[in-house]
């Protein structure tokens, strides 16, 4: 008797690794350009692992693109310390080419980031988006850039850059702003520097005898004393953790949206935290005017 055989199992169908991660009509070779994938289009763990992160901080920004683009038809956001671009150049593809009206602007200070940015904007026809070369603090009175800007976003920009971004924010009155701060190093110095006169003072400087404790507390301090001063000039603060923490340390998300209403005693408690940890002479970085 002929022994029927086990017929073979189907040949699974090819599945493209990349289907589950590109959104629709994205730029491959955008995303070669920023080595997010490889030249031959492939994507390992690591390239993943960074889409997920880049997937996620537009998560945050991309209502506050279509809150603006509901209220009107154009739209500027200005990148701060921008790098490679890798923000301006996925928000605009993503959400921003089909929308004749948007425009980005990169502000970075090194030549070359800025040259090779301008030449892939170019390449990839990308016409709304514009690099200059100079710092925040340079940028506040470029005349290349409109008088008011809706959208601005300062991702580990350092130490004071992002302080310099807030200023140009509320110059500009933007509707909003993101911030990633990284490397705060300016309160942690004036508390160092005042250490022994703090002792005399207030028990708390105990927070930051120790170095270290000084470093991190500096760091977290900065980011309280912004987040007020957002609030004592007319906008709601939320904070939040960009990413997990074993991705990056430099992790705080603060996004910013103007309300028009002033919290009553943000400055006021600004105020107090700055002469009770013997900061004053961050007076004017923080309580000034733009």
């Amino acid at each position: 008797m002929k022994r029927v055989g086990t017929a073979p199992a189907p040949k699974a169908g090819y599945s493209d690794p990349l289907a589950g991660m590109l959104r629709p009509g994205q730029s491959i070779e955008l995303l070669k350009e920023l080595h997010i994938l490889t030249r031959d289009g492939k994507l390992n763990q690591d390239s993943r692992r960074k889409l997920k992160q880049v997937y996620h901080l537009c998560n945050f920004i991309e209502p506050l693109l279509n809150e603006r683009l509901a209220r009107q038809d154009t739209l500027t956001l200005v990148d701060h310390g921008a790098g490679k671009s890798y923000l301006g150049f996925i928000l605009y593809d993503l959400f921003l080419k089909t929308q004749s009206g948007a425009h980005i602007f990169g502000i970075e200070t090194r030549d070359n980031l800025v040259e090779k940015s301008r030449e892939l904007a170019v390449r990839l026809g990308f016409e709304r988006m514009t690099f200059l070369n100079a710092t925040v603090a340079e940028s506040i009175d470029a005349v290349t850039l409109p008088a008011r800007i809706d959208i601005v976003t300062a991702l580990h920009a350092c130490n004071t850059a992002t302080d310099d971004a807030i200023q140009f924010a509320l110059a500009k009155q933007a509707h909003h702003i993101v911030l990633v701060p990284c490397c705060q190093a300016e309160v942690a110095a004036v508390l160092r520097r005042h250490k022994n006169e703090s002792f005399g003072k207030t028990p708390l400087s105990e927070i930051w005898r120790h170095p270290i404790h000084t470093r991190e507390f500096g760091a977290q301090l900065t980011n309280v004393l912004r987040c007020l001063q957002l609030e004592s000039h007319g906008y709601a603060v939320t904070v939040t953790e960009l990413v997990g923490w074993e991705h990056s340390l430099k992790n705080e998300l603060i996004i910013a949206t103007r309300s028009g209403t002033p919290r009553r005693n943000a400055r006021e408690r600004l105020r107090q935290i700055l002469i009770e940890l013997n900061l004053q002479e961050l007076d004017a970085r923080f309580l000034g005017t733009p």
